[in-house]
């Protein structure tokens, strides 16, 4: 699965973020899991909402190399804040 080179157009809210971190939670590496929620409430832009979205969308169906390139992402999202 390759990563997008285009944006999507669609603004995903912190809602639709929580929503698919909530389905997407038991497939996640638990440390990304209990560490998303408090990085999402804590006042993120509608750029990093959506990318958090993307990085969670199918990451259930990703195979293991499209996980490590994400849980990577997301490490570097957490260790940013």
């Amino acid at each position: 699965m390759e990563p997008k080179t285009t944006g999507c157009s669609i603004d995903h809210s912190l809602e639709d973020v929580r929503n698919k971190l909530g389905a997407i939670e038991p497939h996640l590496p638990t440390g990304i899991a209990s560490s998303l929620p408090e990085y999402l409430e804590s006042g993120r832009t509608q750029a990093e909402l959506n990318h958090v979205f993307h990085l969670l969308k199918k990451y259930d169906l990703a195979d293991d190399t499209e996980k490590a390139r994400r849980n990577e992402e997301f490490a570097r999202l957490l260790q940013k804040d």
